[in-house]
């Protein structure tokens, strides 16, 4: 781009790199924060799709996108389980006893009716006894109907086994039971009814199969007639019944229950769903489709105006704060440009430990997150820190979410934002470079805390202790990796963008710097001067929130171009002939101006930061000469006089052109920072009070005050954005920070010169 003329804050121009100012270049790096932002979280938010079809052979492998259900495989392992759950049966407490006991009642009373024949008692003992059966079977399972006690379905499967089951007694022995003696008939029942006792006490659903015990039983009992034994077993045979039954119900029940608690089956996010040459089946295709990995052209697109929503949500919230600041950044593309590349150092970081996450989701808390703003509060500004801080947070809660149900991982998010928000309280005003290692031991610290709080508050009984301490550990780390790049980057941008961080300021304010032992050893009146100047200086520019430090330093090296000439400034002529005393005012004039511009020219050979050049070349601004200035105008008034007095031509004494005041004004530029105007007041007010012989608290107020007007009233804060209550505000300050501290120098000048006037700072 060539270079051209641009006007900075409205008041002065300079020739500069257009790029910086360009209001092109300033939209199309905002437009880059916004893309940054997009393709950053797009992976997160907005899920990969394929084009493929069923029944056909994949060219990738396709990857879960997120933690989702696999119906297919679940709906498997359910009908699975459905299908091992074996048919449940109950066990019916039968009273099979009863049926014995109203048996025999019923044949001694049969046996006891004389009125019957044989013949006749067998006939009844056919139908009464299987009626008996069915009277008392039927009698028991009404009541367990009504009361509840079991199912209408098993009740209805009792009925049908017990009919199925029923045991018919041979037509031999009912010939032999009208024989049977009332002796005989009670030597048997309890007999009978100990021996079903004991068969039904088993549970079976085979009545058929324990009816072939009886005659163990029997043979083994106290019953001695051949003819006992027989119709005892018959009895028995007849009494026995299944006592163990399918029940429906349960078995419904115990399937859906099995169906319930059969664990959902999940497909991991990254998990390979189809591997690349794999082919596609229907199953397969199902899955795809579950996951919304199958291109169809619409179902990503509200996904994607929703991010880019996001990302311009983002993006507004950093540019308002950029436009409303008073911060250089506001119109500086060049530091915009710097704030982009830490954006993209800082999320790269964190891109880069979100893909190792899936090896252990608290991977993510070993993440630099606090790198950038920790970069920006050091390089630009805190508060610009404290947004960006949000952004970061924001941005974590979403790259390193962990489950999938949610957009936002408020975890990782509250664990960014609090190690932020210590990075920058931690590391402001910081020194030295040892101060960023003892920031990043803070956000370690805090880091840790946090992450044992949430787990504290997430799993009070600390079940998995391990992973907590693991996670703890990631997050300590995470600090000191953090500082570590923190102290690797900073030369970089310092190096590459020309900024002046606090650390770069108090290098150069080390006494052995090569410049300014060249100003202590060539020129220690100078030295002295400007170290009194940053004082000055210092404390004035932190009283109005301006940059004390960068006075301070720019003190130091404000006069480094009188090392060309020392001993023409007076500051440095110890008790020695002032060499201006016979030089002609023009020349005097050249020699001092040219200190500022010899200053800046050693300054970039030295390479030395841009804002103290700024300094050195803008604290005299375009003040007036005035010593040189006056003397001048009084050897051409003296001139003036000689010609009219030898010649006695008044009128060519009148034509002698006046002196303009511009050929003894500085060069310039003025003013263009509060710090430049301030290191430009303290340089004057330096050498004026010093130059009192007898100072109080009203001279030196005065002599502030009057100094700044005179200032004020040549239109030398015009192009900086001091106002009124500022400069009230530096005179106080200095004024306190003068008082006991003088040194003796010659008179202060006035407007008019007077004979022998005293000499200002420099010798002029």
């Amino acid at each position: 781009m060539t270079q051209k003329e641009v006007r900075i804050r409205g008041k002065h121009r300079y020739k500069i790199g257009g790029w910086r100012y360009s209001m092109g270049v300033r939209a199309a790096l905002l437009l880059s924060f916004a893309l940054l932002f997009y393709f950053s979280l797009a992976e997160n938010v907005i899920p990969p799709t394929y084009d493929v079809q069923p029944n056909t052979v994949s060219k990738e492998t396709i990857y879960a996108n997120a933690r989702i259900e696999d119906e297919l495989a679940t709906e498997a392992a359910r009908a699975d389980a459905v299908r091992r759950v074996q048919p449940v049966s109950t066990i019916v407490p039968m009273r099979n006893t009863d049926l014995v006991e109203r048996l025999f009642d019923e044949i001694a009373r049969i046996n006891a009716d004389e009125g019957l024949t044989t013949d006749e008692k067998v006939s009844v003992y056919r139908n009464k006894l299987p009626d008996l059966f069915r009277q008392t079977y039927e009698t028991t399972l009404t009541k367990w109907l009504n009361a509840d006690t079991y199912s209408a379905t098993l009740i209805d499967e009792i009925r049908l086994r017990l009919n199925e089951q029923q045991y018919r007694l041979q037509e031999e022995d009912l010939f032999k039971l009208p024989k049977l003696t009332q002796e005989q008939l009670l030597e048997m029942e309890p007999v009978v009814i100990d021996i079903v006792n004991r068969l039904m006490s088993d549970p079976t659903g085979d009545a058929e199969s324990v009816r072939m015990q009886v005659p163990e039983w029997v043979n083994a009992s106290t019953l001695t007639s051949n003819v006992t034994r027989g119709l005892a077993q018959e009895i028995i045979r007849f009494a026995l019944t299944p006592n163990r039954f399918y029940d429906e119900d349960a078995t419904v029940r115990a399937r859906e229950a099995a169906e319930r608690d059969t664990e959902t089956i999940y497909i991991e996010k990254g998990d390979a769903i189809v591997r690349a040459g794999q082919t596609i089946t229907e199953e397969l295709y199902q899955k795809l489709e579950q996951m919304n990995l199958i291109q169809n052209g619409n179902n990503n697109v509200l996904p994607r105006l929703g991010l880019a929503a996001l990302c311009f949500l983002f993006l507004g919230a950093l540019h308002a704060f950029v436009r409303h600041s008073r911060l250089a950044i506001r119109n500086d593309n060049r530091l915009l440009l710097m704030l982009f590349i830490i954006y993209v150092i800082n999320l790269a970081t964190m891109k880069i430990v979100s893909i190792a996450q899936g090896l252990d989701t608290s991977l993510a808390y070993l993440a630099p997150v606090a790198l950038g703003t920790m970069l920006i509060a050091v390089l630009l500004d805190d508060q610009l820190a404290t947004i960006s801080t949000v952004l970061f947070s924001i941005v974590a809660s979403i790259v390193f979410h962990a489950e999938q149900d949610a957009l936002f991982d408020f975890r990782y998010g509250f664990v960014a934002l609090v190690v932020g928000y210590v990075a920058i309280f931690a590391i402001r005003r910081v020194s030295q470079r040892a101060s960023i290692l003892r920031a990043g031991i803070a956000v370690s610290v805090f880091s840790a805390l946090s992450v044992a709080l949430l787990a504290v508050i997430e799993n009070p009984e600390m079940a998995n202790y391990q992973d907590v301490l693991l996670a703890v550990a990631y997050a300590f780390t995470g600090g000191v990796v953090t500082a570590v790049f923190v102290l690797g980057l900073m030369p970089f941008f310092e190096a590459t963008f020309g900024i002046l961080s606090p650390l770069k300021l108090v290098e150069l304010s080390n006494p052995n710097h090569p410049l300014l032992r060249k100003l202590l050893t060539e020129a220690p009146g100078t030295y002295h001067h400007s170290v009194m100047v940053g004082n000055l200086s210092e404390a004035a520019a932190e009283a109005i929130g301006a940059n004390g430090l960068l006075c301070r330093v720019g003190s130091f090296y404000h006069d480094i171009g009188k090392t060309r000439r020392p001993s023409y400034f007076i500051e440095n002529q110890m008790n020695r002939d002032n060499p201006h005393d016979t030089l002609e005012p023009s020349v005097s004039k050249a020699i001092i101006v040219a200190h500022a511009k010899d200053g800046v020219d050693m300054l970039n050979e030295a390479k030395i930061p841009k804002p103290i050049r700024d300094i050195a070349e803008q604290h005299h601004g375009t003040t007036l000469l005035k010593y040189f200035y006056y003397k001048a105008v009084k050897q051409r008034e003296e001139y003036a006089a000689r010609i009219a007095e030898s010649a006695g031509d008044a009128e060519a004494a009148a034509a002698v052109e006046p002196i303009p005041e511009s050929d003894y004004r500085y060069p310039g530029p003025k003013a263009q920072t509060k710090e430049a105007a301030i290191v430009g007041i303290a340089d004057c007010v330096e050498a004026a009070v010093r130059s009192l012989r007898n100072p109080t608290v009203e001279h030196v107020d005065s002599m502030v005050r009057k100094i700044i007007k005179d200032r004020l009233d040549d239109q030398q804060f015009h192009e900086c954005d001091m106002t009124l209550k500022e400069l009230d505000i530096v005179a106080k300050s200095m004024k306190e920070t003068l008082l006991g501290v003088f040194h003796s120098r010659i008179e202060y000048p006035g407007d008019a010169p007077q004979n022998g006037a005293a000499k200002t700072k420099g010798g002029a």
